[in-house]
C-alpha cells in the first residue's frame, strides 16, 4: 500500500483541520496509509509523525487551528534541513506529500521537491489569500467574517463618539484581506501594501465626508502598510476629527471555520487525493472561475497573484 503524508506549515488558518480530515478519509478509501508530520517542516526534519485514520480525524471539521500543529522552522531554510526532510520522505517511503499552507509553505515545498522523488501537492490554506493559482484559499472567508464582526462593533463606537477609526487587519505584504474586509464593512478608505499612502487624498476624503454630514468613519489598513500612526495624527491636525487606532491581531487566524472554508477544504482535499492516486507532477490545487483545478507547483511559486484593486475602487465608489 502506498503512503500519503500530510504537513501543515506556516501560519495556521481556519479549515486546516477540515482538510486534514478530508484527505485522510478520502485517501483511506483509496487504499493509502496516511501519516501526519507534526509541527510543520520541523516534523519532517526530526521524523516526527503519527498515523492518521478515519477515526483519529473524527470531530475536527469544525475546529480552528491544526491538530498537526505548525511552526516557523528556521532549519528548513538551510540546505541541510531540506536534505534531512528529503531523507525522511525516502526512509518512510512516502509516495505523496500533501502540504497544507500558504505561499511561503509552497516555496519551501518547491525547494524540497528538488531533493526528493516524492510527489508534492499543495492545498492552499492561508487567510492572506495570496497563493497564485487559486481565486480563494481555505481560511480566507473565515478571517474576513471574523474581522467584519469586530469592525461592525467598532463602528458602533465610532458613530456614538463621532470618531474616525483606523483598523489594522492582517496582511504583511498583500492586501487581499484588507480589500475584502473594507468593502464588506463599508470602509471610507482601504489601505493596502501594494499602493502608497496618499495622505492628502485621505484628508480630502475625510473633509468631503464631513461636508456631507458624516461624523464618523472607518479606515481599514493592512498591517503591511506603514506610517498609519502618522496618518492618524495628520488627519486629526488637518481636519480636527478625533482619530483612534485599533489592531485586530491574531483573532483573525482563529475560530471555527465558516461553511465556505470547510467546503473548500473538502473540495481541495478531493482533488489532492485524486492527483496523488494518479501520481502526477508536483502541483497545487485551487479554485478558478468556480472550478476545482490544479497548476504546477513551480508555476505557483514563480508567479505573483495579481492584487484586486477593483475591490478598493468599488469600496471608494460606495462610500459616497
Amino acid at each position: 500500500m502506498k503512503t500519503i503524508a500530510l504537513v501543515t506549515s506556516g501560519g495556521d488558518a481556519p479549515g486546516m483541520n477540515a482538510a486534514i480530515r478530508a484527505v485522510t478519509r478520502l485517501a483511506y478509501a483509496k487504499g493509502f496509509h496516511v501519516y501526519g508530520f507534526e509541527k510543520g517542516w520541523e516534523g519532517l526534519i526530526t521524523n516526527t509523525f503519527h498515523k492518521l485514520t478515519p477515526r483519529s480525524v473524527g470531530g475536527i471539521i469544525h475546529l480552528g487551528g491544526t491538530i498537526l500543529r505548525t511552526s516557523r522552522c528556521d532549519a528548513f531554510k538551510t540546505s541541510e534541513g531540506i536534505e534531512k526532510a528529503a531523507r525522511t520522505l525516502a526512509e518512510n517511503r512516502i509516495a505523496s506529500l500533501i502540504v497544507i499552507g500558504g505561499n511561503g509553505s509552497f516555496k519551501g515545498a518547491h525547494a524540497l521537491s528538488k531533493k526528493t522523488a516524492t510527489q508534492i501537492i499543495g492545498i492552499p490554506a492561508t487567510i492572506d489569500n495570496d497563493v497564485f493559482g487559486t481565486n480563494e484559499t481555505i481560511g480566507f472567508d473565515t478571517a474576513v467574517n471574523t474581522a467584519v464582526a469586530e469592525i461592525d462593533k467598532i463602528r458602533d463606537t465610532a458613530v456614538s463618539h463621532e470618531r474616525i477609526f483606523i483598523v489594522e487587519v492582517m496582511g504583511r505584504t498583500r492586501g487581499f484581506l484588507a480589500a475584502a474586509i473594507g468593502l464588506a464593512v463599508g470602509a471610507e478608505t482601504i489601505l493596502v501594501p501594494e499602493a502608497e499612502i496618499n495622505e492628502a487624498e485621505i484628508v480630502k476624503t475625510v473633509k468631503e465626508n464631513t461636508a456631507k454630514g458624516k461624523r464618523s468613519g472607518i479606515i481599514v489598513a493592512a498591517e503591511g502598510v506603514r506610517n498609519t500612526s502618522k496618518l492618524a495624527k495628520t488627519i486629526e491636525k488637518e481636519t480636527g476629527a478625533e482619530v483612534r487606532f485599533s489592531i485586530l491581531g491574531y483573532a483573525q487566524r482563529g475560530g471555527n471555520p465558516t461553511a465556505r472554508s470547510r467546503l473548500l477544504a473538502c473540495l481541495f482535499a478531493e482533488k489532492a487525493v485524486e492527483l496523488a492516486t494518479l501520481g502526477k507532477e508536483n502541483s497545487i490545487v485551487g479554485i478558478q472561475d468556480g472550478r476545482i483545478t490544479h497548476i504546477k507547483l513551480e508555476e505557483s511559486c514563480s508567479r505573483e497573484k495579481p492584487s484586486n484593486q477593483q475591490l478598493v475602487a468599488l469600496a471608494k465608489a460606495l462610500a459616497t
